[in-house]
């Protein structure tokens, strides 16, 4: 069974900050570039942040670009966003995605491409 977990969400409030982790399960992140997805309420599904594991190249929505920062922890099969400096209109649920596409770029720019979706982790941006 081939699965990404999403963890790390929660009730922050503005100006706080999360940190999301996708952990690859029943196989490895060495050869994918990994992305954050989110969900946000009125809007279509959007790519937030993206990587290549083996290439170390990224990605970021300009919405978020300043404020997070995706990394990977080879040792654990992890990939983090770090989420600083949030704000209202970041509440959504968050995805992870891995694929065989290196051009991070592309990858988060083209949500539609993927037509199956995890449990995911929800974040709300809340006073």
């Amino acid at each position: 069974q081939l699965r990404l977990v999403e963890s790390g969400g929660g009730l922050v409030q503005p100006g706080g900050s999360l940190r999301l982790s996708c952990t690859a399960s029943g196989f490895t992140f060495d050869w994918y570039a990994i992305g954050w997805f989110r969900q946000v309420p009125g809007k279509e599904r959007e790519g937030v942040s993206c990587i290549s594991w083996r290439l170390g190249t990224t990605y970021y929505a300009d919405s978020v670009k300043g404020r997070f920062t995706i990394s990977k922890d080879s040792a654990k099969d992890t990939v983090y966003l770090q989420m600083d400096d949030l704000r209202p209109e970041d509440t959504g649920d968050y995805y992870c995605q891995a694929d065989g596409v290196t051009a991070v770029q592309t990858m988060c720019e083209m949500p539609g491409a993927f037509d199956s979706w995890g449990q995911g982790t929800q974040v709300t941006v809340s006073s």
